[in-house]
C-alpha cells in the first residue's frame, strides 16, 4: 500500500535534514581534527633570530584532549543514528557538549599561560638554558578553525536534540522489512485457517 503524499513528503524532508546534519558534523569534526594537528605556535629564545633554535607546538601539544574530544564527538554522531527517543536526545546533548569542549580547547590553546606552561615542557634543554623562551610566531588560522569546528559540532548537537525525533535510524529499513514479513506471515496463517473452516463447512476432511 502506497503511503499518503504528506507522509512521503515528511519522510523525505526528514531524510534530507538528517543528511545535512551528518554533513555538518563531518565538516565540524574534520576541521577540528585537521587544525589540532597543525603548528599553532613557533617558539624561540629572546636572543635568538626568528625561526632559529626554537621549537613548535601543535594544537594537540597545547591541548592534549583536543583530538580525543573531536573523535568522541564523531563517535557520538554515529550513536545518534543507532539510538531512538530519549537515548537519541541524550546522545545529541553529548555531541553538543563535546563540540563545546573542542571550542573551549581551541581558545585555551591560544592563552599565554597555556603556551608558556607547555613550552617549558617541550623546549629542549639547550634552548631553555640559553635564554628566556619567547613566542616567535602564531598561526591563528588553526585555533580559529578548531573553534569553528567545535561550534559546528555543538550547534549540530543542539539541533539533533530538537529535531532528531523525526529522523530515521540505522535499523529503520530492517524493522520495516521485518514488519512486512510479519504481516505477510500473519495473513498466510489467516488464509489457511479460513480454508480449513470452509472445508469443514462443506463436509470435507481438511486433514485428508
Amino acid at each position: 500500500m502506497t503511503a499518503p503524499a504528506p507522509a512521503r513528503d515528511q519522510a523525505s524532508t526528514a531524510r534530507r535534514t538528517l543528511l545535512a546534519w551528518l554533513a555538518a558534523c563531518a565538516v565540524g569534526g574534520g576541521l577540528a581534527l585537521l587544525a589540532a594537528g597543525r603548528v599553532w605556535v613557533t617558539l624561540g629564545t629572546a636572543d635568538s633570530p626568528a625561526g632559529a633554535g626554537g621549537g613548535s607546538l601543535t594544537g594537540n601539544d597545547l591541548v592534549a584532549w583536543l583530538t580525543p574530544a573531536a573523535l568522541a564527538a564523531l563517535a557520538a554522531v554515529l550513536a545518534v543514528l543507532a539510538t531512538r527517543a530519549v537515548a537519541r536526545r541524550v546522545t545529541s546533548v553529548v555531541v553538543a557538549l563535546l563540540g563545546a569542549a573542542v571550542a573551549a580547547g581551541a581558545w585555551d590553546g591560544t592563552r599565554g599561560a597555556t603556551i608558556a606552561s607547555v613550552a617549558a615542557r617541550h623546549m629542549t634543554t639547550a634552548v631553555t638554558s640559553s635564554g628566556h623562551i619567547s613566542v616567535q610566531s602564531r598561526a591563528w588560522v588553526w585555533p580559529v578553525l578548531a573553534a569553528v569546528g567545535g561550534l559546528v559540532l555543538a550547534g549540530a548537537g543542539v539541533a539533533a536534540a530538537a529535531l532528531s525525533v523525526r529522523w530515521p535510524g540505522m535499523s529503520s529499513r530492517y524493522e520495516r522489512g521485518a514488519g512486512r514479513a510479519g504481516t505477510s506471515g500473519a495473513t498466510r496463517v489467516k488464509d489457511a485457517d479460513r480454508a480449513m473452516w470452509d472445508a469443514i463447512d462443506e463436509g470435507e476432511d481438511p486433514t485428508a
